[in-house]
């Protein structure tokens, strides 16, 4: 049997390199370029805005003039060419929460979190990359795998790991979407496997 392209667990759609793709994180090896490379910050939902907003405080002095002298012009988020809301950018490519240790970026939000600092971690979208979602009309979301030069490294190590892509974003899925939707996913994945549609 051949795997469909297009797969539906609850109201969301997967693209089936969802399950066939293996991905991991590699920081030593791309340095964090997805918080600084492209043209356009984080896509950001208001709730999300008016949270990072609260940890701003707590996040301030961890920022760079340039990116503190953007929040007090633009604030935190902005609208985008194509009118969606995203994350207020410094110098053209910056995510305004992006910070600089031993030669990698990370983010700020995230880095408060994990220190106990704050109650927000992330937006969403960027805890879900390389795996971008979009919402239909109908209230359906659609979520695709999408494929950066800059992650490469990432597919090398999950390929060697052996490692899939769903498999690796356990956590923001469950923040996402719950843990029964994914429940659902990894009996879905389960029963691809026993059909011999995917290997891992």
């Amino acid at each position: 049997m051949q795997l469909p392209p297009i797969l539906q667990i609850g109201d969301v759609l997967l693209s089936a390199d969802i399950f066939t793709e293996c991905f991991c994180c590699d920081l030593d090896a791309c340095h964090g370029a997805c918080c600084v490379e492209g043209e356009a910050g984080a896509p950001v939902t208001l709730d999300e805005i008016a949270a990072i907003e609260d940890a701003l405080d707590d996040v301030w002095a961890e920022l760079s003039a340039g990116a503190q002298a953007v929040i007090d012009r633009n604030g935190v988020a902005c609208t985008d060419p194509e009118g969606e809301l995203v994350t207020t950018i410094v110098g053209g490519r910056d995510c305004v929460f992006t910070c600089h240790e031993r030669g990698c970026c990370l983010c700020t939000l995230e880095k408060a979190y994990r220190n106990g600092r704050t109650r927000f971690c992330k937006p969403i979208s960027c805890a879900l990359y390389p795996i971008r979602e979009k919402v239909f009309a109908d209230g359906t979301v659609g979520l695709n795998y999408h494929r950066w030069a800059v992650c490469k490294p990432a597919v090398a190590k999950g390929r060697e790991l052996k490692l899939p892509l769903y498999r690796f974003l356990r956590e923001p899925l469950v923040r996402r979407f719950g843990s029964e939707w994914y429940a659902e996913l990894l009996a879905v994945a389960d029963e691809l496997r026993r059909q011999g549609m995917i290997a891992v």
